[in-house]
């Protein structure tokens, strides 16, 4: 069976009410639902949080009695299985629904086709895949969490034309304006965690919250990469009021003491993990860390020998650059280091690229493509 444009069109409704949860739901993916009867939105719904009840579940209780012969349509498959809620296809079977119409199926392997066949066999009309490529394209970080155990990772950046994050070496200043700034921490709103290295804490000092207007910004995890464990105990995101906790992962050779120094507070956490070839702490244990923690999207916001480390290990899938109509000049540091390509044809280029301007400002954004070793 294939789907109308009112198909299409009520899917794209159920899309904005997903959108609702960008940044809310981890290690869940975001979901919206609407349910339509004699072509009337009757109910939507959304889900909020993990743990909470699930979109379908919220546009039910909406619907009440008014769900019995209607449609529902729901950007992912209903789930079959007892999580931390019941199964969402019992409840849609109770309530009379006659038809669904999913964006796309699950690829947790607990439902994988599973939700959509048993309201089938309960004589339950499905048609999948309407809307497919956009309900992917917003559980992307979802996707890779389920499917390789990491988390989706996010390249940002602010630089120069000329391809600086600074000014001079070891010195701070922001480079691009403050429409690309405001844009910076609705990126961060929008994610679980936000990693930079010890470098950049000890040159910048910056408190890594989310500051949006009416204080409606909710702060990520804040992720340090420090494998000798040298930045100030006096750092200031070592002693923020915030309700995210702050993680300094350093090498397996730091110091009980030096650990029980930071940890003092109670506001930090450090975890020790192994060290790579390079010396520094080993970025795929992090991630996997991460991951195991619920933690499905990350910012990576620097410096440069932080994005090169994380680019050369082939670690990072988005990216979002800032550029501001200014040359830096030489003297400040570069916003990749220790990334080496011998040719165009061995080149770290962007696809699916999208531009959007930022007061003087230009982001370019796009999916990284790596070329074979």
């Amino acid at each position: 069976m294939l789907a109308s444009e009112q198909d299409h069109y009520y899917m794209g409704l159920a899309l904005k009410e997903a959108r609702k949860g960008i940044g809310r739901t981890s290690p869940n993916p975001c979901v919206g639902a609407v349910i339509v009867r004699d072509q009337t939105v009757i109910a939507t719904g959304y889900h909020k949080k993990a743990g909470t009840p699930h979109a379908e579940i919220h546009a039910l209780n909406k619907a009440g009695a008014l769900a019995s012969s209607a449609t529902l349509y729901v950007t992912l498959e209903p789930c079959n299985h007892t999580g931390k809620t019941p199964p969402c296809t019992k409840a849609i079977i109770a309530s009379g629904i006659r038809r669904v119409v999913v964006g796309m199926e699950d690829p947790n392997p607990l439902v994988d086709g599973g939700g959509n066949s048993f309201l089938q066999r309960h004589g339950v009309e499905v048609l999948s895949g309407v809307l497919a490529a956009e309900c992917r394209l917003l559980n992307r970080p979802f996707i890779k969490y389920i499917t390789q155990g990491l988390p989706w990772v996010v390249m940002k950046a602010g630089m120069s034309l000329d391809g600086r994050i600074s000014y001079q070496p070891n010195q701070s200043g922001w480079i691009t304006g403050p429409d690309s700034l405001r844009n910076a921490h609705r990126l961060r709103d929008r994610v679980d965690a936000i990693l930079v290295g010890s470098n950049t804490v000890m040159v910048d000092d910056p408190s890594l919250t989310t500051r949006l207007s009416h204080g409606k910004g909710r702060d990520p995890i804040r992720v340090i990469l420090d494998t000798h464990l040298n930045i100030s105990e006096a750092a200031r995101l070592l002693h923020l009021d915030s309700s995210a906790p702050t993680w300094i992962f350093c090498g397996s050779e730091v110091s009980p003491d030096k650990i029980k120094r930071f940890s003092r507070t109670g506001k930090v956490v450090v975890h020790q993990v192994g060290c790579g070839t390079d010396g520094r702490v080993d970025l795929r244990e992090i991630l996997t860390f991460l991951s195991r923690a619920g933690v499905i999207s990350l910012l990576v916001e620097g410096g440069a020998t932080v994005h090169g480390a994380f680019l050369s290990q082939k670690l990072i899938d988005h990216v979002n650059i800032f550029i501001a109509p200014i040359f830096a000049g030489n003297s400040g540091s570069p916003v990749v280091e220790g990334v080496n390509v011998s040719g165009s044809d061995k080149a770290l280029r962007l696809h699916n690229v999208g531009y959007k301007r930022f007061g003087e400002d230009i982001m370019i954004e796009g999916d990284i493509l790596y070329y074979p070793s």
